[in-house]
């Protein structure tokens, strides 16, 4: 599956996205792209886009979009506080279709 991180999500969790292809928005040179420029340009070359932005869902039409988007959400946006999250985002790899929006957040402190 073709995954673009977004300029929230740090290039490092790439590494644990294994058997994904995975580019971030700086490789396709879209740094700086409004929201729903971004998704838009992203329709044709990848399958998912994954964020930390939270305010994505709430401001933009994924159905006109057709790319699906996988929303993080941890203390940080550092590989660290990400990489938990891992293990729920390949198992959202497996099911989700262009629209859909998959929110992944850690778990509350206890």
């Amino acid at each position: 599956m073709r995954l673009l991180f977004d300029e929230s999500v740090t290039k490092r969790l790439r590494l644990y996205l294994t058997g994904h292809n995975v580019l971030t928005v700086d490789d396709m040179g879209w740094k700086s792209r409004l929201d729903g420029q971004l998704l838009s340009l992203a329709k044709d070359d990848f399958d998912v886009v994954i964020t930390c932005d939270r305010s994505i869902p709430c401001q933009q039409n994924l159905t006109d979009a057709d790319v699906a988007l996988v929303v993080l959400r941890a203390g940080f946006n550092r590989v660290n506080d990400l990489k938990p999250l891992v293990p729920r985002i390949l198992e959202a790899l497996e099911t989700i279709q262009r629209g859909q929006i998959v929110p992944i957040y850690a778990e509350p402190p206890q």
